[in-house]
């Protein structure tokens, strides 16, 4: 399998996912328990890149970031978004300073982070 356009070829599975049974699919588990279940997830999978970024293993910490971003994928497509809108805004930031972009922010936005 190519590397080239894996979010896009997941972000297709997960779609065809939404409406699947949950009895069957683990993806259509987390979409029947709507937002507050997949931001559980994306909660505790978010704390297992913590732990394994601590570690001395590359390999353990590949494998939770892609359970973290399969997860955030799910989150996007349970509210129609997909990938590419979250690529499109790197892009849109790309060049600019981490700084410049926090600075160009409305007020509200700075406040949360």
């Amino acid at each position: 399998m190519s590397n080239s356009d894996i979010l896009g070829r997941l972000d297709a599975a997960l779609a065809k996912r939404r409406d699947g049974d949950p009895a069957k699919s683990y993806t259509a588990s987390l979409y029947a328990g709507g937002v507050d279940a997949i931001s559980a997830k994306i909660t505790e999978e978010a704390a297992e890149v913590v732990e394994a970024a601590g570690a001395d293993d590359d390999e353990h910490l590949i494998h939770e970031v892609a359970d973290l971003w399969f997860h955030t994928m799910v989150l996007l497509q349970s509210r129609g978004l997909d990938a590419s809108a979250v690529q499109a805004e790197l892009a849109r930031r790309f060049g600019v300073s981490g700084i410049e972009e926090k600075a160009g922010r409305g007020q509200s936005d700075s406040s949360a982070n």
